[in-house]
């Protein structure tokens, strides 16, 4: 019988070799993890690249989100680098690894840092703009100008200002903030919001009433002054005019009749 042919040897993950030692040792412990599974190797090369990930997230700190929850997001996208990167393709691991961990910052707050929903473009113009007047300001000693900024990012002064006002909705405001730091002063923000004016509903009544009001006999409207404007009891309207009260209360439900017409109306 002929020789039974040898089965194939299981492919070996190759990188590119480097002549720097730090990627060297880099492409060795990714080489351990993915050929062999050492999770140690995989620990130990999370370890190495923590500081590039805190460095990534400091870029965003003129946010309000945490440093420290961004350096967790950024970890996240280095994990994931480290579980996806296929060695054999002889690239560098930072080359794959920082643009993972920015676009898993992009998706933090793009997904979850936003109280409102803007869309994406207009949200990474926000970060441009903001990293940008961040920088200007630096370099000026002051902050920057809406034309100074659209000339340094090359857009319009108009998207500029788009994404200014599209940055106040990254986070919104309790309504039960107080106004003040201090104790002497009081009051929440709820208190500065105005409420709906019913004021302008008797404008309208009055303006229909009006011309009935106008067409009363003189006695009936000034009964109703008397009533209702300086709040006399019947008996005092009829000493004032000479009627009697019984007459009063006739003259007043007449007249209330013909205004109340007049409101339906309208």
């Amino acid at each position: 019988m002929p020789p039974t042919a040898a089965a194939p040897a299981p492919p070996v993950l190759r990188t590119k070799p480097s002549k720097n030692p730090r990627e060297a040792r880099d492409n060795e412990l990714l080489v351990l993890y993915h050929r062999h599974g050492d999770l140690d190797a995989r620990e130990e090369l999370a370890g190495r690249f923590v500081p590039v990930a805190r460095d990534l997230a400091s870029r965003y700190r003129y946010t309000n989100e945490p440093l420290d929850d961004l350096t967790q997001v950024a970890c996240l996208g280095l994990m994931k680098a480290i579980d996806r990167f296929e060695p054999g393709r002889g690239t560098r691991f930072m080359s794959y690894a920082v643009p993972t961990m920015v676009g898993e910052l992009k998706r933090h707050f793009r997904d979850k840092g936003w109280a409102l929903h803007v869309p994406r473009e207009l949200q990474e113009r926000v970060l441009r703009v903001n990293r940008t007047s961040d920088v200007l300001s630096r370099r000026l000693g002051r902050s920057p100008t809406t034309a100074e900024i659209a000339h340094s990012i090359g857009l319009s002064p108009e998207g500029v200002l788009e994404a200014l006002e599209a940055g106040t909705a990254y986070d919104t405001a309790s309504l039960d903030s107080p106004l003040s730091v201090t104790e002497d002063e009081g009051g929440t923000l709820m208190d500065t919001l105005g409420a709906e004016e019913r004021g302008y509903d008797f404008i309208d009544l009055s303006v229909a009433v009006a011309p009935t009001m106008k067409a009363l006999p003189e006695r009936e409207r000034e009964i109703l002054r008397l009533r209702f404007v300086d709040d006399l009891t019947q008996r005092e309207i009829g000493e004032r005019v000479g009627v009697s009260q019984m007459h009063v209360s006739r003259l007043l439900r007449r007249a209330l009749d013909k205004v109340h017409a007049a409101v339906e109306a309208a």
